[in-house]
């Protein structure tokens, strides 16, 4: 019985067709021990090349995934104490800077100044009797001094006519303690008027305005003038505020107490927190892309503005220690600020958004950073 595997020529078939028929399974059997590891080399060889093609050119680009938008923001307050009177914003409110935010009730303030000015006047017509009584205590050490010249004279004249019995010896003691006593009075008047020259600052004609007792009035005058000013609160940059709720009018706000957070709407970037080994070849100054979660298909230019001098757990409360020798290593985060280049027509960017950043190193690898 033939085989069912057998080929059966055909009645009209040529005898070489027959034969070129029975021969092609043998070519094809003798072929495939030497296609198999042909395929296998080749794809090893296309993993390989692909492989180092995509490192070659894949050291260039970092991307940050650890992204967030980052924007200038304070805790308004005030450092006096005081009842508000106003609020000038509602909640999510955009402001520009100088705007009004809040005023506390300035009465207090207002009389505290009004005393502070009284004060300084009083200190500028104490320094100008001070001027005139120095000049009053000059004439009358003056004055003394010439008594004290008479009393010196009389006394002279005693002391030669008590020898000869012209005065009495009592009349003589007389002088001569008259002179005594205004002697002291004179010593006593000049350094009273040594004393007034010094709270003049060593100069009788000094300026009043230039007079310690002045300044310090003048001192007090500007401190209440600005406590005064300071029950104004104004927004000192442009922004978004919020949490306004919790200040009303009539609400007691004391010093250095929060009233409400401002959020910039101007000083915004993005900050990243890539690993340690992604940091090797990024440098202050390279151009990066910023992608905002919110807004899909949207990309911002941007540039690496600086990268923080230490790792994310060096300021931490509890850093980690390595006294127990049970140390495992960790791939450090080192903060990083991208700077955006915002435009006229950009959506809104708020602090606190998911980011990605993709930065341009620059950096080409070669062969020889295999070796």
């Amino acid at each position: 019985m033939a085989s069912a595997t057998a080929p059966v020529a055909s009645a009209g078939a040529p005898a070489g067709t027959a034969s070129r028929v029975a021969e092609a399974p043998v070519l094809r059997s003798r072929r495939r021990p030497l296609l198999r590891p042909a395929l296998m080399l080749g794809g090893i060889l296309a993993v390989a090349i692909g492989s180092l093609l995509w490192w070659l050119t894949g050291g260039r680009i970092v991307s940050i995934d650890d992204a967030y938008v980052q924007a200038a923001k304070l805790s308004v307050s005030t450092d006096v104490s005081g009842i508000v009177a106003e609020v000038a914003v509602r909640d999510h409110q955009r402001v520009n800077k100088g705007d009004l935010l809040f005023r506390l009730d300035d009465r207090q303030f207002r009389i505290a100044l009004d005393g502070a000015r009284a004060n300084l006047a009083q200190a500028a017509l104490s320094g100008e009797a001070m001027k005139r009584d120095y000049q009053r205590m000059l004439r009358e050490s003056d004055a003394k001094q010439a008594q004290v010249q008479s009393d010196q004279a009389d006394y002279a004249r005693f002391a030669n006519l008590v020898k000869g019995g012209g005065v009495t010896r009592a009349e003589y003691d007389n002088a001569r303690f008259k002179l005594l006593a205004d002697q002291q009075t004179a010593q006593s008047l000049q350094v009273q008027a040594q004393v007034q020259l010094a709270r003049l600052g060593g100069d009788a004609n000094a300026e009043v305005t230039k007079l310690p007792q002045y300044l310090q009035a003048l001192a007090q005058v500007d401190e209440a003038q600005r406590e005064l000013d300071h029950t104004v609160v104004r927004a000192p940059f442009a922004g978004i505020v919020t949490d306004v709720e919790q200040l009303q009018p009539g609400q007691y706000l004391a010093a250095a107490t929060a009233a409400f957070g401002l959020v910039s709407t101007e000083d915004v970037w993005a900050e990243g927190y890539p690993k340690e080994t992604e940091l090797t070849w990024v440098q202050p100054g390279d151009r990066a892309t910023v992608d905002v979660d919110t807004y899909p298909g949207r990309h911002w230019r941007g540039t690496v503005e600086s990268v923080a001098p230490n790792s994310g757990n060096e300021f931490s409360v509890l850093p980690a220690q390595n006294s127990s020798g049970n140390w495992v290593k960790v791939v450090q985060r080192i903060p990083l600020r991208v700077h955006i280049d915002r435009r006229p027509g950009d959506p809104e960017l708020r602090a606190g958004m998911s980011v990605e950043i993709d930065i341009d190193t620059g950096h080409s690898r070669s062969l020889a950073d295999l070796f």
